[in-house]
């Protein structure tokens, strides 16, 4: 188990490159790592927060369509300002809004918290394996020839990010394309996952309040998650960040 100075030097080697912040200056995001925690299916506690963000997200959209809520229309603009058709891929939180009036997935206690603070806290929110990193996450724009190891059509494929798009990344490659569309396979969180990195990601008019309160309601829920879950917390900001590269 790492202890919580590895974990917080792991996220203080992470970066959000400058030309990312040139496209979005408003871009802030939160990285946990996070380590002890202890795996299993969903469970009570986990259904009940999927049912309180259930009930928000129908709350949210009585009356208008999800591409009207504020925090997802933010995004659309985003996609778009990279070349990116938020019609074709959705950012996680509206593809998440969009599947609550039939009810969210229910997949593993961990995966189940994580969907369900996105919904409430109205934030794009990626979790992922940390044991499965090579090197330190990064947000860049990508030049085109960098890896993203996913499944097309049942089939293990190694696919290339557009140039100039916004992805997270590794020393071995893209672990998630489009800033928070689709994740990797090789960083994905698994049912025995026990260490994880979460991302969560915000726009205008999301304030560094909201923020906040979603990572203080995310780290509440996963402290449950065993007797010595170690949480390490980092905040990036264009005023906070000092690389470029």
């Amino acid at each position: 188990m790492r202890e919580l100075d590895e974990l917080q030097e792991f996220l203080d080697r992470g970066s959000v490159h400058a030309d990312v912040f040139a496209l979005r200056p408003d871009y802030r995001a939160v990285l946990l790592a996070v380590d002890g925690l202890v795996p299993g299916p969903s469970d009570d506690a986990g259904e009940s927060l999927l049912r309180e963000a259930e009930a928000s997200a129908r709350s949210a959209l009585a009356g208008r369509a999800v591409e009207e809520v504020p925090h997802v229309a933010a995004w659309r603009d985003a996609y778009k300002a990279f070349g990116a058709k938020p019609q074709r891929t959705r950012n996680s939180l509206e593809a998440l809004l969009r599947r609550a009036e039939a009810g969210l997935p229910r997949v593993n206690r961990l995966t189940d918290i994580y969907n369900a603070i996105s919904v409430l806290h109205h934030i794009p929110l990626g979790g992922e394996d940390l044991s499965g990193y090579a090197g330190p996450p990064r947000l860049i724009r990508a030049a085109g020839s960098e890896p993203f190891d996913t499944v097309a059509g049942g089939e293990d494929v190694v696919e290339r990010p557009d140039a100039g798009e916004v992805v997270w990344c590794d020393d071995d490659g893209v672990t998630c394309r489009r800033w928070n569309w689709r994740q990797g396979r090789r960083t994905r969180l698994h049912d025995d996952s026990a260490a994880a990195l979460f991302i969560l990601d915000a726009l205008e008019p999301m304030t560094d309040d909201a923020l906040h309160a979603a990572v203080g309601n995310l780290s509440a829920e996963l402290a449950r998650l065993g007797p010595d879950v170690r949480i390490a917390s980092r905040f990036i900001s264009a005023a906070t960040a000092t690389e470029g590269s």
